[in-house]
């Protein structure tokens, strides 16, 4: 048995030993046929590759580079996701109504006895409660000091802005009844804010300031409320009047319509560039801009959370539409004597006002049904207990100062220098739908208010001096103008004009609903506003029904530049191309209301209050006037030597001041952020 296992043993060490024997034999030969087959490979006939002549032309002469191609760069793959966030809102007290009754009320009509029990009539959900309240604001301050070109000079910045806005803002709130409104928080300040304004403005004078261009509308009595457009106090046709994207740059860079301010013709890497300024020669130049700033603010809400042909209001109605308009600028420029070889371009400020009012009845056009056997035969009730609050109060502020303080030279070089082009913008589109009933019925009031407030204030008080030996041959051109202040406001209520005494049918529903019965619908089946209507969809509101809609927008800009010209102390170069511009800022509120109320009848059981109230105000200030002084003056007195020590040296001012880089951009805002 010993014998067998190992001879068996004995067996596989062979094969193992064979095997590998075999393996390394082959590795072998494999070696052998490999330089095998390159030595006869190489044997074969060697030929000489085909010589062949290929023509090559390239007619087209690649461009210089240009580094001002606008890059756009690959469209990000967007992925969804819920992100976290630390804010917290408190949001104001506001009444949390409730269901009198859970379910519906089926209410049948006894004459109709076709009509069973066991009629299922449609599920009718009430309408909540909503209350919206943004507040939007966008600060900057972008005061520049810019000096370049050589000169050797410091400037000592001359305005300051903030208390000249101050000012201007304390004017214009006293030219407004409705500037003071505090922001309500429950159901009875939301009311109070109503009344409280409608009275405002009943008080309100025709002429509040005799000096001042204002212009004051209230409805007519023969005619009605107000409607139409109105541009600067004056009523004209909707497509006359003008439209904000033809006036706005920023709507028109949006558009793709605004001009490439770096669209060369000539790329400044071309070795042309120069030449196509000067026929080769060197021509230097100066470019200067430090206004263009703009501020926009733009609201469009629309209301359609409760609408109906028929409206029933127990108590009293009071309606307020009101838009104010109020545009302030204070432009006093001061431009040195010295350019009156200049090309002043000062394209006039432009400002704008333009409201519009609008009632739509959808009920006007439609024929009365005639009440053929085709009447409801009941109605279905979805109760809310409380006040129904619909409340979107919207603010919208922005606030810039961007007073820049430049000195230039020319230096023989093309010198650009940009220290506005500054943007805000605010935006809110709001839409509110919920749904649609055949009859409300209020048991309380009703708070109907849509108001707009627009206020821009700018104060562009800008002075270009020069100082002593400044002088220029060359082509140059100044403006300090061009700046837009712009508001246009839209009201329109969709819903009837028809207000008519509450029927008793209607006063004895509500008193049914206030008291907890099942209320008979009696006539109200038999209204011809319901006429080829099935089964009544009916909303009750035990308390009242509270309605804001307010939007205020204000604009406030501060752009004083001061812009001192100096030569450069080693080198003048009165031939040099001088191009300033220190205005076209533009500030614009844009603001509309889509409100719907009842489409057809409102019946009321107390009494209708209607304010109406469209008040336009274009003010300019010339406080204080730069004009008065000498430009020249002012810069002389602001403009001081820089100097590292001024003991050895009896021309410069007996202070000392620390040097400061004359190239350099010193932005206030670094140093409160620093």
């Amino acid at each position: 048995m010993y014998a067998m296992q190992l001879d068996k043993i004995t067996e596989a060490i062979a094969h193992f030993i064979g095997l590998f024997e075999i393996s390394v034999e082959d590795a072998r030969q494999l070696q052998a046929y490999d330089d095998f087959k390159i030595a006869d490979a190489a044997k074969g006939d060697a030929f000489d590759l085909a010589n062949t002549n290929v023509a090559v032309k390239a007619p087209y002469t690649l461009d210089d580079f240009n580094p001002h191609v606008s890059y756009m760069g690959i469209k990000p793959d967007l992925v969804l996701k819920t992100v976290g966030s630390s804010f917290w809102f408190t949001p104001p007290t506001i009444h949390q109504h409730g269901h009198l009754h859970p379910g519906n009320h089926h209410l049948y009509h006894p004459h109709l006895p076709d009509i069973g029990s066991g009629v299922s009539l449609p599920h009718v959900e009430p309408p909540g409660s909503v209350a919206v309240y943004i507040n939007q604001e966008n600060h900057l301050s972008d005061n520049d000091y810019v000096g370049a070109g050589g000169n050797g000079l410091t400037l000592t910045p001359m305005v300051d802005d903030g208390s000249q806005l101050a000012l201007l803002a304390t004017r214009a709130a006293e030219l407004s009844p409705l500037d003071d409104l505090a922001m309500p928080g429950s159901d009875a300040q939301m009311a109070a804010t109503v009344l409280a304004s409608g009275q405002q403005i009943e008080a309100y004078p025709d002429s509040p300031n005799a000096d001042a261009n204002i212009f004051v509308l209230r409805p007519d009595a023969a005619s009605g409320p107000i409607e139409g457009t109105y541009v600067n106090g004056q009523l004209v046709s909707e497509d006359a009047a003008p439209k904000l994207e033809d006036h706005l740059n920023y709507l028109k860079e949006q558009n793709g319509g605004g001009a490439n301010k770096d669209d060369y013709s000539v790329s400044p890497d071309s070795p042309n560039f120069m030449a196509a300024q000067g026929n080769g020669a060197l021509a230097p130049s100066v470019e200067v801009d430090t206004g263009g700033n703009t501020m926009l603010n733009s609201a469009v809400l629309t209301n359609d959370w409760t609408g109906a042909p028929v409206i029933a209001v127990v108590g009293n109605v009071y309606e307020v539409n009101a838009i104010v308009q109020i545009n302030e600028r204070c432009d006093s420029a001061a431009v040195s004597s010295n350019l009156n070889g200049w090309k002043l371009s000062n394209a006039p400020d432009e400002s704008f006002n333009i409201a519009t009012f609008k009632h739509i009845d959808p009920s006007a056009d439609s024929t009365a049904s005639t009440p053929v056997g085709d009447f409801p035969a009941a109605w279905v009730v979805t109760q809310v207990t409380g006040d129904l609050v619909i409340t979107n109060w919207l603010q919208q502020y922005n606030f810039m100062t961007d007073n820049d303080t430049t000195v230039l030279s020319s230096s023989g070089v093309k010198t650009m220098v940009s220290t506005g082009g500054n943007t805000e913008v605010n935006d809110v589109s709001l839409s509110e739908l919920s749904y649609n009933y055949d009859v409300i019925i209020i048991g309380g009031h009703i708070y109907d208010a849509n108001i707009i407030h627009q206020l821009n204030i700018m104060v562009s008080n800008d002075l270009i001096g020069t100082v002593d030996g400044f002088q220029t041959s060359g082509e140059a051109s100044c403006s300090t103008a061009g700046n837009l202040l712009w508001n246009g406001a839209t009201i329109i209520n969709v819903g009837g004009k028809q207000f008519d005494s509450l029927p008793d049918s209607y006063l004895k529903a509500a008193q049914d609903l206030a008291a907890g019965k099942d209320a008979n619908p009696g006539d109200i089946l038999h209204d011809p506003a319901f006429a080829g209507t099935g089964a009544l969809r009916v909303l009750y509101v035990s308390g009242d029904l509270i309605n804001i809609q307010y939007v205020s927008q204000t604009n406030m800009l501060g752009d004083s530049d001061q812009v001192v010209l100096a030569m450069n102390q080693v080198i003048a170069h009165p031939e040099a191309h001088w191009t300033i511009t220190t205005g076209g800022n533009q500030v614009a509120n844009f603001a509309g209301i889509v409100d719907v109320d009842g489409t057809g009848k409102t019946y009321v059981g107390g009494q209708h209050y209607s304010d109406e109230i469209l008040i336009q105000a274009n003010l300019v200030s010339s406080e204080p006037n730069l004009g008065e002084h000498n430009p020249d003056a002012l810069a002389n007195e602001a403009v001081a030597f820089l100097t590292d020590d001024t003991s050895n040296d009896t021309t410069q001012p007996d202070h000392h001041i620390v040097p400061t880089p004359d190239h350099v951009q010193a932005d206030g805002m670094q140093t409160i952020l620093g």
